[in-house]
Order: structure tokens, then C-alpha cells, then sequence
């Protein structure tokens, strides 16, 4: 039986999406076509569309009988966790020919390192960068030449804008072929106290250096529990990807096979198929109200990235449904936490699926009422209930085969992943925080609960390298607030802030009471210090943050979902403006000046892409 508050959130969206959630299903009806998509095609469009293939592949695009399969490829070789992708086209090419089908690149979309670009100016497009790999991936698409898609993705802003384009396309069957992560490298503890030791003088930058590299040290995601590996348990969570294919390792027999498993699969949903396991599966049908909620769901129970509480809404905005921070907040007070991973433990990601990984977490979650099942999933069949299942290659068989077992139902290390009657966390650890200040969300469940209330003297910043400079004067040997404000959507589109963490981190360890309230972004590895984000009115909207001074009393409560400014009357002040920010041209953020003039805010999906007609 489903929990009832589960219920409750899902039917609450499903009544506040009605109007826009059957616009975009008729849209997507109107769309449909039986047979290829190319047959509507002039002779000109496909010819021009089959010129540079070979002669079996060109003899099958001209003839319409086979499916037609488009990629659409987020590779780069500067991100680990997709440069594996650099041969997938052609194994996904074979794959087709072999399942009576063709397959073609597509498209290729950007694909920014926000582990490169931390702390420096680059990080202000990151966030924006969503939006630009959904429209890339529309270009792609747009050709009407593919009767399914293949998306390959798996980091932060890259799922999320492959994931709207595939919606915004959601007459044809999608799914998502992940990497994998890379090996485990030095343990985390470690790579966190040299980041610390470092930031109190106490370790040189080579050995900084020495310990970042033996944690990122091979292809594939990195392993800690951001927003990439998040992303990767959210399209299973989400039916978006074959069971049990997150967190195989890059360039191994299994994920080979799990990659031609997802062509035979994409060719098995088209409109196209035939045979027992043919079922149109188009990526509107996938994704809906139920399939949202059982993300957030998943959000929780995994303690997952808050930049999730962004890429969600829009996500789902996509797809003509409409959540907010309150449905986040409702389904993290009865969903627990059940995952230790870093940075909410000291394990990472590969610990995890040892211990159990995603068969076991969604088969807990279903049998505990907290998932719905009876969902459609590209895995088709038993809806949720086929991801309780685990892929492991058959050495016996042709390239292709893949035989799913039931995955465990016990836990191989509770430290680790435990049931939700023994549970790490009793709740989700996303509190969503209200008062004077607006309205924010804070991480909890990797914050020490001692540290998790805080009272203290705002220091009101911003530009995050002022609370370095104030850190290496010595003036940060006390409690304090960090207000780091002007980091919104809207004004400078919103990085992430993770640059301060190990600052912060070092002054709480000393046993000072520290705290951030910002309108901007924190990593989605981030958690140790409490932190109120993604604020929002932001500053530069005239949001009451842009009225807080240094010396503010500011409190921070997640047990009582507030955040705010005591004893302060701030409609009496005027607005800060937003000082000169002379990096934005230096680095070509004065392209995207457009889109910082019409993001949305944080909660609604600092979306740049504008709603469809039934939004209205």
C-alpha cells in the first residue's frame, strides 16, 4: 500500500498540472505517426540525411524499413565521466545493425566540468549551460529523421538539459546510456581533511595537488554522491534507464553489453516493433506526476544533490507538470534516509552498489510504500518492480545479452544502505526554510545535528573570494552568518559556491557556530555546513536579502523551517545594487546576458526556456 502522504503530494500535483499536463500530452499525440518518422520526409531531406553512411545503413534510411535510432552525445575527453563515451556511436551503431536497425549521431551538446570551473568566474555559465544542452539536443532532434533516441549523459547540468529535450520530444521513445563511475581513488576523509589542511596553511598546494588527483583519477563520474551520481539514480528511479546500469565501471564487458542492451531496447518501443517484446514506448508516457514524485522520493531517500531541487522543477515543467519546494518538503518528512554515502558518509558511490546499490534501494523503497510501481518504464513489463532486478553479462551468449537476476533484498553493509525501518535519518534531510529572508532550501543530512541551528552576526558579501581574503586576514575566528548575496539566476547566473566549503568547514571544526545564507548555488557534494540556498527572492530581484548589513543577527532553523533576520525591520532599508562585475565579458558571460534577464528563480527551475501555451 502507498503511503498516504505520498499519495496526498501526488495527487496535488497531478490537480495543479491538470490543465498544463493534458496540453502537453495532446501535443505529444499530435505529434505521433505510425511507421518511420522519415516517410514523411521529402526525397531531398533524406538523401541529404543518409549521404555520409555506409552503403547497408544508407540502403535501409532510403528504404524505410528499418527503425531509425538518433544519438545524441554529450562526449568530451576533459570530463572523466564522458570520455568513455568517445566509442559508444560506434558500439551503438553495431548494436543497431545487429537488432535490425540503423543509428546515427545526431547531435553533440556541450558538456562543462563544474569540477574544473569551481570557484572561478566559468561557473557562472554552468547553470545556464542546461538550457543550452536542451536546446542543442532539440537541434538534434529536430530532423524528424529518428523514430528513438539514445542520450548520453551523465553529469551535473547534462542529464537535466538532455532530459527537458527529450521530453520537449516526448512522441518518440528515449533513454538514457550512462558511463559509469570510475574506481574508487584516496578515501574521502582524506581527500576532505588535505582540502582543510590546506585552507588553514597547514598543507602545500603539491600536497593539495597529490590527494585531488588520487581521488579523480581514471574515465568515468566521479564518485562521491553529487549531482552527477544523483542524476544517475534518478533516471532508474525514473524508468529513464535499463535497470541496474548507474554504476558499472567504464570500459568493462558489462557495460559494453549494458549499452547494446539499451539499443535493442530503444528499437523494441519504437512504433516500428514487432515480435513479444514490442511495446511503443514514448518518452511522454514515461515520465508523469507518479514518475516525478518517485524522483523525489528517491531524492531523499538517497540524501542526493540540492541541485536537484532546481533541475527537478524544470524537468518536470518540461513534461506539463508543475511541483514546488513544498512537495520536496512534504516527501522528505515521511521518506528516510537510508544511504550513507559521501558526503553524507565516508563511502562512495561504487560502496554503495556493493552493498546493494539500486536493486536493492528501489526494491525497499517499493516495498515499503514509498514508490509507486505501477508505472511505465523503458524496461517495460512489471513497471518499477523490473529495477529491483540486477544486469550481469552472459559470457555465453552473442554481445548483446544481458540476464537481469533479482537483485538482493538484504543489505550487504548497513553502514552503507539499510532498510527504512532501521534508518540512517528519520527523514529525507531537505528542509525547505521560510521567514524574512524568503524562502530557501538547506542539505541537513550531512550536517552534525549540534551544527544544524545557528544564531550569529551576519557578514554580508558579494564576491565569495571577499570571505577568503577576510579568512587569511584572520577575521573569520569567530560565529558568523556568510550573507553571500547577488548570486542568483538573474545576476550572475547562479554558481555553485563551493569554493568557501573547505573555509567554512575549517571554522566550524574549531567550534565556532557558522552558517551561509546565499541566493546562489553550493556543490552538490557539499553538506557539512549549514547552508540556506537558493534564496530566493534573489538580491538583484529586490529580495529581502539585499536589505540584510554585517552585524544582522540572522538564524538559521531547519527544525522549524525558518530562516531570517531578528529583530530587523528590513522593509525600512533600501536595496544594495549589485557592484560592476567586470569578469563577465572576460570570460564570454556577456552571451548569455539574455538569458540572465529572463531565468525564472531557483524553485520554479531557473528555467530559461520559456513555458508552452497551457502554462498560461
Amino acid at each position: 500500500m502507498i503511503h498516504s502522504v505520498i499519495q496526498d503530494v501526488t495527487g496535488r500535483i497531478t490537480a495543479r498540472s491538470k490543465k498544463s499536463r493534458e496540453g502537453y500530452l495532446a501535443a505529444c499525440e499530435a505529434q505521433m505517426r505510425e511507421g518511420p518518422r522519415r516517410r514523411r520526409l521529402s526525397e531531398g531531406n533524406i538523401a541529404h540525411a543518409s549521404a555520409g553512411c555506409a552503403v547497408m545503413e544508407k540502403t535501409e534510411l532510403l528504404g524505410a524499413k528499418w527503425p531509425n535510432i538518433g544519438i545524441v552525445t554529450a562526449y568530451n575527453d576533459m570530463l572523466s565521466a564522458h570520455a568513455p563515451f568517445e566509442k559508444f556511436p560506434d558500439l551503438i551503431r553495431h548494436a543497431a545493425r545487429r537488432n535490425g536497425a540503423t543509428a546515427q549521431v545526431a547531435g553533440g551538446v556541450p558538456a562543462m566540468c563544474d569540477g574544473v570551473t569551481q570557484g572561478r568566474e566559468g561557473m557562472e555559465l554552468s547553470l545556464f549551460s542546461r538550457d543550452n544542452i536542451a536546446q542543442g539536443a532539440a537541434i538534434a532532434l529536430s530532423h524528424d529523421m529518428f523514430d528513438a533516441a539514445l542520450h548520453l549523459g551523465v553529469c551535473d547540468k547534462i542529464v537535466p538539459g538532455l532530459m527537458i529535450a527529450a521530453l520537449r520530444f516526448g512522441w518518440i521513445p528515449q533513454i538514457f546510456v550512462p558511463a559509469g563511475p570510475m574506481p574508487s581513488g584516496i578515501p574521502n576523509p582524506e581527500k576532505a581533511r588535505v582540502r582543510q589542511a590546506y585552507a588553514a596553511g597547514k598543507a602545500t598546494r603539491e600536497e593539495l595537488l597529490a590527494v585531488e588527483a588520487g581521488s579523480y583519477h581514471a574515465p568515468g563520474t566521479c564518485t562521491f554522491y553529487g549531482t552527477a551520481n544523483t542524476n544517475q539514480m534518478l533516471m532508474e528511479v525514473m524508468g529513464m534507464q535499463l535497470p541496474g546500469s548507474s554504476f558499472i565501471h567504464p570500459n568493462t564487458p558489462l557495460r559494453d553489453a549494458l549499452t547494446s542492451q539499451a539499443v535493442r531496447r530503444a528499437t523494441q518501443i519504437t512504433n516500428m516493433a514487432q515480435g513479444k517484446d514490442a511495446a511503443f514506448t514514448p518518452a511522454c508516457n514515461v515520465i508523469s506526476e507518479k514518475s516525478i514524485v518517485n524522483g523525489l522520493v528517491g531524492l531523499m531517500a538517497t540524501g542526493g544533490s540540492t541541485n536537484l531541487t532546481i533541475h527537478m522543477a524544470a524537468i518536470a515543467r518540461a513534461a506539463g507538470i508543475i511541483i514546488n519546494w513544498d512537495d520536496y518538503a512534504a516527501i522528505s518528512a515521511v521518506v528516510p534516509l537510508i544511504c550513507k554515502i559521501y558526503p553524507n558518509g565516508i563511502m562512495d558511490v561504487n560502496h554503495f552498489h556493493a552493498a546493494g546499490g539500486m536493486a536493492f534501494l528501489i526494491g525497499e523503497l517499493l516495498s515499503s510504500g514509498l514508490l509507486q510501481g505501477d508505472v511505465t518504464t523503458i524496461a517495460g513489463g512489471n513497471g518499477l518492480h523490473a529495477y529491483t532486478q540486477e544486469p550481469i553479462k552472459n559470457m555465453h551468449l552473442e554481445i548483446d545479452s544481458v540476464i537481469w537476476r533479482n537483485g538482493p533484498t538484504e543489505s550487504l553493509d548497513a553502514e552503507i544502505l539499510t532498510k527504512v525501518a532501521t534508518p540512517i535519518q528519520s527523514d529525507g534531510g531537505l528542509a525547505v526554510l521560510k521567514g524574512n529572508l524568503g524562502r530557501a532550501v538547506m542539505k541537513i543530512s550531512a550536517v552534525k545535528p549540534e551544527n544544524r541551528k545557528v544564531e550569529a552576526p551576519a557578514i554580508v558579501i558579494d564576491d565569495q573570494n571577499d570571505l577568503i581574503s577576510m579568512h587569511k586576514a584572520g577575521e573569520l575566528e569567530r560565529d558568523f552568518v556568510v550573507v553571500l548575496r547577488f548570486q542568483g539566476p538573474r545576476a550572475n547566473g547562479m554558481p555553485e559556491l563551493h569554493k568557501l566549503t573547505p573555509i567554512l568547514g575549517l571554522q566550524q571544526d574549531k567550534g565556532f557556530k557558522v552558517a551561509m545564507v546565499t541566493d546562489g548555488r553550493m556543490s552538490g557534494a557539499s553538506g557539512k555546513v549549514p547552508a540556506a540556498i537558493h534564496l530566493h527572492p534573489e538580491a538583484l530581484m529586490g529580495g529581502a536579502i539585499s536589505r540584510v548589513e554585517t552585524g544582522d543577527i540572522i538564524r538559521l532553523d531547519p527544525a522549524n523551517n525558518s530562516v531570517e533576520v531578528l529583530n530587523v525591520d528590513l522593509s525600512t532599508r533600501s536595496a544594495a545594487v549589485q557592484p560592476p562585475q567586470p569578469q563577465l565579458a572576460a570570460l564570454g558571460m556577456n552571451m548569455f546576458a539574455a538569458q540572465r534577464a529572463i531565468a525564472t528563480d531557483a524553485e520554479s527551475g531557473a528555467s530559461t526556456l520559456g513555458d508552452m501555451p497551457w502554462f498560461s
